[in-house]
């Protein structure tokens, strides 16, 4: 099954009427654009193959 097409536009005036948030239209053009870059970010992330038997390391303790 293929994954449509993100459309970042789309998403944000969908998430505009939602959340009831009004975005200036001279602000629209850069929501656009990061919402799209945090889209192609996230998609890195979902994208990297992990086994099935991976599991969350259970306690993170910095600089050990």
């Amino acid at each position: 099954m293929r994954t449509p097409e993100f459309d970042a536009a789309a998403h944000v005036a969908h998430m505009e009427a939602v959340v009831g948030l009004e975005i200036a239209p001279e602000w629209r053009d850069g929501v656009i654009a990061n919402v799209a870059t945090a889209q192609r970010m996230a998609a890195l992330v979902l994208d990297f193959p992990l086994a099935d038997d991976v599991e969350p390391a259970g306690n993170f303790e910095a600089g050990r």
